[in-house]
C-alpha cells in the first residue's frame, strides 16, 4: 500500500513563510549552553540584556526578516538548519489551531508569497515528528 510522505501532510516543509516574516525573539538563556540552552549562539543576536533573536529576523518593517537558519526556497523545499535546536517561538508557532482549523496568519502569509492556502482536508493535523500514516481509503 502507498504511504504518505512527510511533506504530504506537513505543508511547513514546502513553505517557510513564517520564518521570513516575524522577529523570532526569545529569552537569552535558550542560547546559553551552560544553562541548558540549545539554540546555537552563532545564529542569534542580542536585542537587549534579557532577549536575543534569530539573526536575520530583527529587520525593520519593510525589510526582509528571513531567519538565518532557514535553508531552501520558499514554497519549494525548505528546512531549518537548527530544527532540533530551534528556540521556543519556533516550536510554539502553530499551523493547526486548537479547534483543528488552520492558523489564519499562516494562510495570510502564504497568500502574500503567492502560495495557495493550506487545504485542511488534504493535510490532517500532524506534527513534523509524527511518522508517515497510511492514506484513508474511502
Amino acid at each position: 500500500m502507498m504511504r504518505w510522505r512527510m511533506d504530504d501532510f506537513n505543508p511547513c516543509l514546502s513553505c517557510g513563510v513564517c520564518c521570513t516574516h516575524f522577529r523570532v525573539s526569545f529569552y537569552w538563556a535558550e542560547a546559553e549552553p551552560f544553562l541548558g540552552g540549545v539554540v546555537p549562539v552563532d545564529y542569534t543576536e542580542d536585542i537587549n540584556d534579557r532577549f536575543k533573536c534569530m539573526k536575520g529576523t530583527n529587520a525593520k518593517n519593510g525589510e526582509s526578516r528571513r531567519c538565518m537558519a532557514l535553508q531552501g526556497e520558499i514554497g519549494e523545499s525548505i528546512y531549518c538548519a537548527i530544527y532540533e535546536n530551534r528556540p521556543n517561538p519556533c516550536r510554539d508557532y502553530p499551523l493547526w489551531m486548537e479547534d483543528g482549523s488552520i492558523n489564519p496568519k499562516c494562510q495570510e502569509l502564504r497568500a502574500l508569497y503567492g502560495l495557495p492556502p493550506v487545504d485542511p482536508s488534504f493535510n490532517p493535523p500532524q506534527s513534523p515528528n509524527t511518522p508517515p500514516i497510511e492514506p484513508q481509503v474511502a
